[in-house]
């Protein structure tokens, strides 16, 4: 299209364009992923369905979002960008679309769980980590903050949205208010996103025309097959596994525990009603958005391991002292959520760093998603885990404790990466944006 000629030859590199509508098809997919904490309880009254039940079709959405990650990578560099992108909205809305009609718990499992799970899995961070690789040369923690601000972003504007309409309409018209949002987002995806910069006649951000290289021909190679193959070059990587154990906490802590259980929580605990608990969520991502843009800022200045090192000891803090917050009036709350916001999901840009440190950039989009496959399972296990200790022990007082403990250990592990170089290859440690 001439138009988006013009556009490309600009005075805004279109690689700020991509970073926007990645942010707006990551937006869409945290919107999605934000509807279960909002409809626990309303769906739960209904149906008289356990916390443990429902608990469980979340706990397979978030392990899905995760497993399908390192795939959609390989994914996209057989199909391409665009492409996955469609197939992760259109996928999304058919789940999202269906939810209203369903009156059993396998329907539940099915569509919150299978569909929803596969399509946001479809659309995972991986895909800003592409987007970085791709158009980036410079500023690319910058741009991974940027677009992993998005899941603050949707935090912001869903929770409070939806929440609100269950409270006037119900939960049925706050899933299909969803649905609409991407179905709209489609011909935005489908006409305005392209696969990198040679596409348009441009160099990527940053690089220079004597540094140019030959565009990536798309893969000819089974995407399953690259996947897992480079899986197994993780496993024979020590950092591998030390980025993953700590981001199987970060998971583990934020979207299994906080952002499905808070607002039951606070309803139970603090006497609370799913508005404003939602509304103080959605609160935590206005420090969410801010915390993890200074991260990206943060990511390109200095050593990684020791940002994540703070990142995980101050959010174990924060963990072990939620149960209490209600003992010491609103101000508990109002601390907890600055402090918690603020560290939600800064742990990714410097993480996306060390796994291309460890794997190179080209790898980095691929082997970021495999140790995001990794955050969530940790998202899922205490996702369930955290429902059926509420259902046991009446409380969630032992999970945040818990996950408190974990994120402790966590900021142990993060100083040993990059500390030896792995079997199969050295791993390059900046000293300044390690």
């Amino acid at each position: 299209m001439a138009w988006i000629q013009r556009l490309a030859h600009g005075r805004v590199h279109y690689a700020w364009i991509m970073v926007a509508i990645g942010f707006l098809v990551l937006l869409a997919a945290a919107g999605v992923r934000s509807v279960p904490s909002v409809l626990i309880v309303p769906v739960g009254d209904e149906f008289h369905w356990s916390r443990a039940t429902i608990s469980f079709a979340v706990a397979i959405n978030l392990l899905l979002y995760g497993l399908i990650g390192p795939f959609a990578a390989a994914l996209m560099d057989r199909i391409g960008l665009r492409a996955v992108c469609l197939l992760a909205i259109t996928t999304m809305a058919i789940g999202i679309g269906l939810t209203p009609l369903m009156t059993a718990p396998w329907q539940l499992v099915l569509l919150w769980g299978l569909v929803i799970g596969t399509g946001s899995g479809l659309a995972a961070l991986v895909l800003g980590a592409v987007i970085a690789a791709r158009w980036f040369v410079e500023r690319r923690g910058l741009v991974m903050g940027i677009l992993t601000s998005s899941v603050a972003a949707g935090q912001l504007i869903f929770l409070p949205l939806l929440a609100k309409v269950v409270e006037v309409s119900g939960w049925r018209w706050a899933v299909l208010v969803v649905a609409a949002i991407l179905i709209v987002l489609l011909p935005v995806v489908a006409i305005v996103m392209r696969e990198q910069p040679s596409d348009l006649g441009l160099l990527p951000l940053g690089m220079k025309p004597e540094d140019s290289l030959v565009p990536t021909e798309p893969s000819r190679q089974n995407p399953f097959a690259v996947a897992l193959a480079s899986l197994g070059d993780g496993i024979a990587s020590r950092d591998f596994w030390l980025l993953s154990a700590s981001f199987f906490v970060c998971g583990a802590s934020t979207n299994g525990l906080i952002g499905t259980h808070f607002i039951p929580f606070c309803v139970e605990s603090g006497g609370v009603t799913q508005v404003a608990a939602a509304g103080m969520l959605a609160m935590m991502g206005i420090f969410n958005f801010a915390g993890v843009t200074a991260s990206g800022w943060l990511t390109d200045r200095f050593d990684s391991r020791y940002l994540l090192f703070w990142y995980y000891g101050l959010r174990g803090l924060s963990l072990i002292f939620l149960p209490y917050v209600f003992q010491m009036s609103f101000i508990g709350l109002a601390v907890f959520e600055v402090f918690f916001g603020l560290d939600w999901i800064a742990t990714v840009p410097p993480t996306v760093r060390l796994a291309g440190n460890a794997f190179g950039v080209a790898r980095a989009g691929m082997m970021f998603g495999w140790i995001t496959a990794v955050h969530q399972v940790g998202s899922a296990a205490i996702a369930w885990g955290a429902g059926l200790m509420h259902d046991y022990l009446g409380s969630y007082t032992s999970s945040f404790t818990l996950s408190g403990l974990l994120c402790f250990i966590a900021s142990a592990v993060v100083l040993l990466v990059g500390k030896r170089p792995t079997q199969h290859r050295p791993v390059l440690v900046a000293p300044a944006g390690a």
